[in-house]
């Protein structure tokens, strides 16, 4: 009876691995890419009027469409908290998901989730009214703190408030504008989250400038897509989508040359195995040559989506930062193709 238990249960055990095994396959079937993404944040992901959704996080959605579906449009974007995102990704609702996610040991290993490598660096942050007066963040004692619950950010913010002796009222919001309505309507002193999230919030307030964000960075915070464990062709695809959109702005590849440089072999052979025009490597992740170069031709490379969603000379002003180019003094580069 022990041996039939066993073999039962070894039987389900390589069933759920199996069924999560073919997320190529099924994307291809359906003709459509369920990314899961936030319930909006502007310049990461955010639906317009129309329901049209933009932003940098969007665009790697976008770029895997362009790459596995040849069509960046065939993408459905799937909202979610910070509470929801992974069950949504983990249900199969959703195949991949690009949202202002950290990657942490526990949702590797516990989770069972597969980390896409970083696309954003980032650290979290404080951001309170200017008239409160506040010059630090350690100056927050017994302050009510706005938080997304089921985030790094709730642990974060607990283990910087014991370390500082200090204490706060944490005031839980689900979502990124849920807290934005709390904040300016006074129900808290503080929002805290990615340093990138505070800027993208108050640069959509009526005045911006009546709020500031405190110095300190409390965190770091390595933000990237993710896929369900299981499907190592899936995970992949999404690494070597986002490898290549980091490559391409090195190399020089841009949105409007991409088509022209794919068109033969040329002198750089890094530009040659990228757009498919030397060796075999789309083959290797079960795509075609132009992989790359559809997804770049979609959104260009990574300096392009940065600039374009959420650079200098955007609302939201960010700088590059430690998000630059390793050959421009920051740390972002891509594990070679070759």
């Amino acid at each position: 009876m022990k041996a039939i238990k066993f073999a039962a249960a070894a039987v389900m055990s390589f069933a759920a691995v199996s069924a999560q095994a073919g997320t190529l396959d099924d994307v291809k079937a359906r003709g459509e890419l369920n990314c899961v993404v936030s319930t909006g944040l502007v310049g990461f992901a955010a639906p317009d009027a129309d329901g049209k959704w933009a932003g940098f996080d969007v665009d790697f959605c976008r770029a895997v469409a362009a790459a596995v579906l040849g069509d960046a449009d065939k993408v459905k974007f799937v909202p979610s908290t910070g509470k929801t995102r992974f069950t949504l990704l983990n249900s199969g609702e959703g195949d991949i998901l690009f949202r202002n996610t950290t990657e942490t040991m526990s949702r590797d290993a516990d989770l069972k989730l597969s980390f896409l490598p970083v696309n954003y660096y980032d650290g979290q942050g404080f951001m309170v009214p200017k008239a409160l007066g506040v010059a630090s963040a350690k100056d927050l004692d017994g302050a009510s703190i706005c938080i997304q619950t089921g985030t790094t950010t709730e642990l974060n913010l607990a283990d910087f408030f014991r370390i500082n002796n200090i204490s706060y009222e944490p005031v839980p919001i689900e979502t990124n504008e849920e807290a934005k309505t709390n904040y300016l309507a006074e129900r808290c002193d503080v929002y805290t989250t990615d340093a990138s999230g505070l800027a993208a919030t108050r640069a959509a307030f009526e005045a911006p400038d009546d709020h500031v964000l405190l110095p300190e960075i409390i965190s770091k915070e390595p933000l990237g897509g993710a896929v369900r464990h299981g499907d190592d062709q899936w995970a992949d695809i999404g690494k070597w989508v986002v490898n290549a959109l980091i490559s391409a702005e090195e190399a020089g590849i841009t949105m409007d040359n991409v088509a022209e440089l794919g068109k033969a072999a040329g002198d750089n052979p890094t530009v040659n195995r990228m757009l498919g025009t030397e060796g075999d490597f789309g083959s290797m992740i079960g795509l075609d040559a132009q992989w790359a170069m559809r997804a770049i031709m979609a959104v260009g490379n990574y300096g392009e989506i940065f600039d374009r969603h959420i650079g200098p000379d955007t609302a939201i002003a960010l700088q590059r930062g430690l998000n630059a180019q390793w050959k421009d003094g920051g740390i972002l580069y891509s594990a070679p193709i070759r």
